[in-house]
């Protein structure tokens, strides 16, 4: 048994599983605090006659508590950045384009140092210890309490990251240490924000997954608690602590893995439509398309493990206007305001959800409320999202041909049945907790992102190399290993670097070992 949470902007989903068949489901406000809003969730699953809370083995959890503290820009750890490169690496330095009330929430302060390497391991310039004593004693007298440490092509070798972590923590043992070979991928300066990014939040991490940990025992569950990452995998409650920039956009990862499981189907478009956006992605051997380059993190360039989605201002929520004759759905929302401002709830904004109701497409509040809409309004506002939804499909598609499309989430009626670009639309069985059904299904994985010298004739050794260790990765985080298969394979060859050097990126995927 185990149970999947998904926390949304406007609602706060949760599943109860026995195998990989749903029992029960329930759908509840998300609160400002997000830990009472998933209490109330487990609570209602608990009156459920078919759930029995002690039989739970695991609790998997999709949270937005770290993305909301780093959006919001409160709680963060004084932070300081210590980059190791020069002489190289100076012109642009740590912190770079952030948005300055991050800076200042976080008290960021940067260090230059000497240390790194080329993209084959040969030293840019010998780590200078003694630099990195008078950096530490420095950070004692500024207050960092969290240090963010990173290093050119550490991903390569990361043998002076952790040298650096061994002397900042020899003279400061109370400070908390990141390091971006652990966190981001080979570019230095999206892998050191999102290094920056993961230091700021160490200090919030034991609060937080504290309080969930407690939820989840004073609810009666003797199982373990995980969390859902970016990326569809799990990470449990230490990784997290250590970790805890992992969980960003884990929302849209769990309803498509969620869409993949309901659905049946392995590659195909997701389109979740909730109460204020609808998010797209592409489904790929049932796992999110990662995005190939940099990602936008409340307003910092990032390149950790991140689904490739679009999001869009359509959702049940949607305020509908109409401005002689033109007509606008969205972007603003009444979101969890829903059943106090819609018209069909006795409010006074008209919105996606009662445009639906009086088309016939959903069955939820009063319909009489909605009698007046002209048939005219009616018609201009499915089209007017049918083709949000299908232009948003359209770009995210790789080819001409139309494909699958899955539509999930508790606002999805506003995806029409048939579309130009789509093949066919599906809509699974409990489409609309699909979000926690992925949750409560996600695996854990292991991955392998490194730049191989390969010579002549040594391809696929070298590739096996790489697919060996990140099942050693999958298994070290918990993967049964009979069941961890190699999902994604990416090779790039670096022309402008000499060697036949080819950046190889695996990734693997396995069931969790789940314990008696």
């Amino acid at each position: 048994m185990r149970i999947g949470i998904d926390v949304g902007g406007t609602n706060t989903d949760a599943v109860y599983m026995d195998g990989n068949q749903v029992v029960a489901t329930t759908k509840t406000a998300t609160t400002e605090d997000v830990t009472s809003g998933i209490v109330a969730a487990l609570r209602e699953l608990d009156r459920s006659a078919a759930v029995d809370m002690s039989q739970v083995k695991a609790v998997m959890i999709g949270t937005t508590h770290f993305t909301n503290a780093l959006v919001e820009a409160r709680r963060l750890a004084p932070t300081a950045a210590i980059r190791l490169g020069l002489p190289a690496t100076a012109a642009l330095p740590p912190f770079t384009d952030w948005p300055e009330h991050l800076v200042t929430a976080m008290s960021g302060r940067h260090y230059l140092c000497h240390g790194g390497v080329e993209f084959d391991g040969r030293a840019i310039s010998p780590l200078d210890e003694d630099e990195i004593r008078e950096v530490a004693r420095d950070l004692k007298s500024g207050g960092a309490r969290s240090v963010a440490i990173s290093s050119v092509f550490s991903p390569v070798s990361a043998d002076d990251e952790i040298r650096a972590a061994e002397i900042v923590q020899s003279e400061l043992p109370d400070v908390m240490v990141s390091l971006s070979h652990e966190v981001g991928r080979i570019g230095l300066l999206e892998r050191e924000n999102a290094t920056i990014i993961n230091a700021a939040l160490r200090e919030l991490a034991p609060t937080i997954l504290d309080s969930l940990a407690e939820t989840v025992r004073a609810a009666g569950i003797p199982g373990r608690l995980y969390l859902s990452q970016n990326d569809g995998t799990l990470m449990d409650v230490d990784f997290a602590r250590r970790y805890p920039v992992a969980t960003f956009a884990s929302g849209p990862t769990n309803s498509m893995r969620g869409a993949a499981f309901l659905s049946g189907l392995a590659d195909c478009a997701v389109v979740d439509v909730g109460g204020t956006t609808a998010d797209v992605g592409i489904l790929v051997k049932n796992f999110p398309r990662e995005a190939g380059t940099e990602v936008n993190v409340a307003g910092i360039r990032t390149n950790f493990r991140m689904p490739d989605v679009i999001s869009i201002g359509l959702g049940g929520g949607s305020i509908v206007r109409q401005d002689g004759n033109a007509l606008t759905i969205g972007p603003d929302s009444v979101g969890y305001r829903l059943q106090e401002k819609a018209l069909v709830f006795g409010g006074d904004t008209l919105t996606t959800t009662d445009v639906a109701v009086a088309a016939g497409l959903v069955d939820v509040g009063d319909r009489t409320r909605v009698g007046h809409l002209s048939a005219e309004l009616l018609a201009e506002t499915i089209a007017t999202a049918t083709r949000m939804a299908s232009d948003v499909v359209d770009r995210m598609r790789t080819s001409e041909d139309p494909i699958p499309v899955v539509a999930v989430g508790g606002g999805s009626f506003l995806v029409p049945d048939e579309f130009d670009v789509a093949s066919q639309v599906h809509r699974p069985e409990h489409y609309a907790v699909a979000n926690a059904i992925g949750a409560a299904i996600a695996q854990v994985g292991g991955e392998v992102d490194r730049v191989f010298p390969v010579e002549p004739g040594q391809r696929g050794e070298v590739v096996a190399q790489a697919k060996e260790e990140a099942r050693e990765r999958a298994v070290a985080a918990g993967a049964d290993p009979s069941t961890v298969d190699i999902i994604d394979v990416d090779e790039v060859p670096i022309a402008y670097l000499p060697g036949n050097a080819t950046r190889i990126r695996v990734k693997a995927v396995g069931d969790l070992v789940l314990g008696g």
